[in-house]
């Protein structure tokens, strides 16, 4: 599988993606080919190689030769539906313009079908978001990762007043994804930019295990202390097939001070805050200190609240960070019928095929209270009967 990793150290932009899309091998001559499907004419496009603090990179630009119209979600929307472009890159652009309106409609208290765009519904605007639509299909990618956003700091003048950086309409498309900024002052992230990666990212963090092919630099118009550079890299995934991967977060520290009853509170708080899961194993540390080595496992979204966790419930005074690929059997809990009731049951699969079978333990611990037998044979009947469900 084609995967892509977009590096954002120097924020990004529609022209920086396109820029970086066309270094990776996308032609010119086919954009060209693809955007004039779209009926619009009054602009050219460029291509061009230009050194960015050393590195060489690809610098896209349009060139305007219409007034600049101002254009709706249904204008943009018909233009693009109306094109013969394939299904995908309609699909993916009109999705980005319908997010891009449904921001600037509530920053404006608006309806959405009422908001006219200005700087994006500039024909540069649609052909950026278009082409960059157009890049990814025809470069074969099949999923995006990002890194986080680095997005300036500052003000920057818009049409009506300064606003800060980020622009409220890119901080409002970046909710849920991690930004930071290193107190560069000026604007990184522009609103097209972030409604193009938002849409066709699948997660943002670090750079996914893969066997790198193409190494492309998008340029951005701005010189800068640091490279104005967003860094494209494509190449296969090392997904091993059949099993899905994820992304997750090992937090470990030694403890030497606290009590088993204590440690067993500890695990019941990170159990209920979402951590995936929690263990310990004796360890001999340091002038003959015999103590356990505590692990967690959490997923990025719940980092913050489960480290927060680790430091109040236990006496730790220093925590180690691991970031971790995670091969999984992909899974899922159904609900079966029993002599005894309903129970539930997960069922991992791997390639579409069943691998285990397992009976979930709060059904088997309830039917042995409710019925008086043993635990062992609750879960036995469980597991006969998920497979005998399964089969029909």
């Amino acid at each position: 599988m084609k995967i892509a990793y977009f590096d954002c150290f120097s924020g990004v932009s529609g022209d920086m993606i396109v820029g970086a899309l066309l270094d990776c091998g996308l032609k010119v001559g086919e954009l060209e080919v693809e955007l004039k499907k779209l009926k619009i004419c009054g602009y050219k496009i460029q291509a061009k190689k230009v050194l960015k603090n050393g590195i060489s990179a690809t610098k896209f630009n349009v060139y305007i030769k219409e007034q600049r119209i101002k254009r709706n979600l249904k204008d943009i929307t018909t233009l693009i539906t109306k094109s013969k472009l394939d299904a995908e890159i309609k699909r993916g652009s009109i999705q980005t313009f319908q997010e891009l309106a449904r921001v600037e409609a509530k920053i404006h208290n608006k309806k959405k079908d009422r908001i006219r765009f200005h700087e994006v519904g500039a024909v540069d605007s649609i052909i950026d978001i278009v082409g960059a639509f157009i890049g990814i299909k025809k470069l074969g990618i099949d999923i995006i990762y990002s890194s986080k956003l680095h997005v300036g700091t500052g003000f920057i003048q818009c049409r009506h007043a300064n606003l800060p950086v980020p622009a409220p309409a890119t901080l409002a498309l970046l909710k849920e994804v991690p930004i930071y900024s290193t107190g560069l002052e000026t604007e990184l992230v522009t609103p097209t930019g972030a409604a193009i990666l938002k849409m066709c990212s699948k997660k943002f963090g670090i750079m996914p295990q893969m066997k790198v092919s193409k190494i492309g630099y998008g340029a951005g118009t701005k010189n800068l202390a640091i490279p104005n550079l967003l860094r494209v890299s494509i190449g296969q995934t090392q997904a091993i097939k059949g099993y899905e991967t994820d992304e997750i977060i090992l937090i470990e520290t030694n403890i030497d001070d606290m009590t088993p009853q204590m440690m067993s509170y500890v695990f019941e708080v990170l159990f209920k805050e979402g951590a995936l899961d929690v263990y310990t194993k004796p360890i001999h540390m340091k002038k003959d200190r015999i103590g356990v080595l505590l692990s967690v496992l959490t997923t990025q979204d719940k980092f913050v609240k489960i480290l927060s966790t680790v430091f109040k419930e236990t006496t730790t005074l220093g925590i180690r960070i691991s970031h971790l690929q995670r091969y999984k059997l992909s899974r899922k809990i159904i609900p079966i019928q029993t002599k005894f009731g309903q129970a539930k049951v997960k069922v991992a699969k791997c390639g579409g095929k069943i691998k285990t079978i397992s009976p979930e333990y709060e059904s088997c611990k309830e039917i042995a209270l409710k019925n008086q037998i043993p635990f062992k044979d609750a879960y036995d009947e469980l597991k006969k009967v998920a497979f005998q469900t399964i089969k029909k």
